[in-house]
């Protein structure tokens, strides 16, 4: 994997995953994302750099549209605008971030060989701290 920075899409795999959402029809932009974020969640074993670092871009450009979250200002970034995505992938996404950080993740492995994996770990848990917030927001509050 090609990394030249700590950003979300500062590596060869996210920015030919951003590729790939501007090459796709708008309408089918949310199901590209949908499905980088549940291979990750899905991942049983050891999850592969490559799928950890779609699923940070596909984490990134949920959290852009969230309360508080960062616009993707990136050149390496998608250059078709993302529609409007359903709030149901916010949680999705923190899943997906937890995933990514976690044991038997090669891009956490990687990043934690290097001597930026602090810096690293801290722009996950801020993209994480804006999908949670916007998550717990958009939950239903029960009856009393």
């Amino acid at each position: 994997m090609g990394t030249w920075d700590i950003g979300h899409f500062d590596n060869d795999s996210a920015a030919d995953f951003c590729g790939g959402l501007d090459d796709a029809a708008p309408g089918e932009r949310e199901a590209l994302l949908r499905s980088a974020l549940l291979y990750a969640v899905r991942a049983e074993e050891f999850l592969d750099s490559d799928e950890a670092v779609e699923a940070v871009a596909a984490a990134a450009l949920v959290a852009a549209q969230c309360p508080g979250g960062a616009a993707v200002t990136s050149a390496y970034g998608p250059k078709e605008p993302v529609p409007p995505l359903s709030a149901e992938l916010r949680p999705l996404a923190v899943a997906a971030l937890d995933r990514v950080v976690a044991e038997e993740s090669e891009l956490a492995e990687l990043w934690d060989e290097s001597g930026e994996a602090a810096a690293w770990r801290e722009g996950i848990r801020t993209l994480r701290e804006v999908l949670a917030a916007a998550s717990s927001a958009e939950a239903p509050v029960a009856d009393a």
